[in-house]
């Protein structure tokens, strides 16, 4: 009987000693970017759940029921904030979610004002699109890490080192981009809506003007007639668009001007873009074929 019951217990060790910490922490990211960088730091303890899909725009996006159910499971919510998800605070109040961790990206960081750049994007006062320098990601990475210890204290060694490891391959990337910037003739450039001022700030480059100011806003003939001068001014012969918009309007002002539309983007999760470097990479390669 006591080997029988010695037995038994061997078989059932395996069912009592998993503990309820090694179920992977659910992560819900609302762009592509951020959830790159989680499962980045999180490995294979955790599972990420991307709330925007591929090639669609945070500024028009719409959660579906799913999403809502997908946030009333999650331990951790990780968004850019800056109004850039609108839609964030109420998908996260219907969940009805109590202890949701929730990652506001953008707080403490560096930030450029729309008084700045003169134009308008959300409701916050302050441009969202802070992923695009990778020396500002290097905080978002430090923020879901510390997100990551917090739902997961057992394993933070796991998390911080995974962190480590991630911001050292960023500092990489801003010296080889800050390289290939030095070799651009032009330093000057038009964009579709107002994504890359971060990026340039970083760079040294300038927005000299944008298409569409806000999103979802047609520019009027006025802004138009502005946007043609200031690319005949730089000698541009290239408009970026991205591959959240229509470029309709772009190409008719392109076609004016005599230039072509060239696509960057800022989102990613598109074919041979799919993670964060390779997005970046993919940006700083295209400005290199047009702007030497």
């Amino acid at each position: 009987m006591k080997k029988i019951a010695i037995i038994a217990l061997f078989l059932l060790f395996p069912l009592i000693a998993v503990p309820a910490y090694a179920e992977k922490i659910k992560v819900i990211a609302s762009i592509i970017p951020l959830a790159d960088f989680s499962r980045q730091v999180g490995g294979d303890k955790v599972e990420v759940k991307l709330l925007l899909p591929p090639g669609a725009s945070p500024h028009t996006y719409e959660p579906t029921p799913k999403a809502l159910k997908d946030v009333s499971n999650a331990r951790v919510f990780i968004k850019i904030g800056l109004g850039l998800e609108f839609w964030a605070e109420k998908i996260i109040r219907s969940s009805g979610h109590k202890n949701l961790i929730t990652v506001v990206s953008s707080s403490d960081m560096p930030l450029i004002t729309h008084h700045e750049k003169g134009h308008s994007h959300g409701s916050s006062g302050a441009d969202p699109h802070i992923w695009l320098d990778p020396v500002i990601a290097k905080g978002i990475v430090t923020k879901i890490e510390k997100a990551f210890v917090e739902a997961d204290p057992q394993n933070a060694g796991y998390y911080r080192q995974n962190a480590s490891i991630y911001i050292e391959k960023l500092s990489r990337l801003d010296k080889e981009i800050t390289d290939k910037v030095k070799t651009l003739r032009v330093k000057e450039y038009v964009t579709f809506h107002p994504a890359w001022n971060y990026f340039s700030k970083r760079y040294g480059l300038t927005v000299a003007g944008v298409i569409e100011e806000s999103p979802g806003k047609e520019p009027g003939p006025r802004h138009i007639e502005k946007i043609i001068r200031e690319i005949k001014r730089i000698g541009s012969k290239v408009v970026f668009v991205e591959p959240q918009f229509n470029p309709k309007i772009a190409e008719v002002i392109a076609k004016e001007c005599g230039a072509k539309v060239v696509f960057l983007d800022p989102i990613g999760g598109q074919k041979g873009r799919e993670t964060y470097m390779d997005m970046m990479r993919y940006n700083i390669s295209v400005m290199e074929s047009v702007m030497k």
